[in-house]
C-alpha cells in the first residue's frame, strides 16, 4: 500500500481531504460511482488513510518531535 500511497504525491502536511481527493482521481469513474464496488472502495480510501497517517507520524518521529 505504501508505494499506492507515493504515487498521489502529496505531502504529509495536507489534509485527510486532500487524500481522499487524490486517491478518489486514481479510481476509474465506472468504479468510482458504483455502488456494486462501495466497500471496496472505502477499505481503499480508508487503506489510503492510514498510510497517511503513518507517514505523519514517520515524519515528526524524524524531525525529533518537532512537527
Amino acid at each position: 500500500m505504501f508505494a499506492a500511497y507515493c504515487r498521489l504525491n502529496l505531502h504529509v502536511g495536507q489534509s485527510w481531504r486532500d487524500v481522499v481527493r487524490a486517491t478518489s482521481a486514481t479510481i476509474k469513474p465506472r468504479h468510482r460511482f458504483a455502488r456494486s464496488v462501495r466497500s471496496a472502495r472505502h477499505k481503499w480510501f480508508r487503506m489510503m488513510l492510514d498510510e497517511h497517517l503513518d507517514a505523519q507520524e514517520l515524519y515528526r518521529v524524524a524531525m525529533g518531535g518537532w512537527a
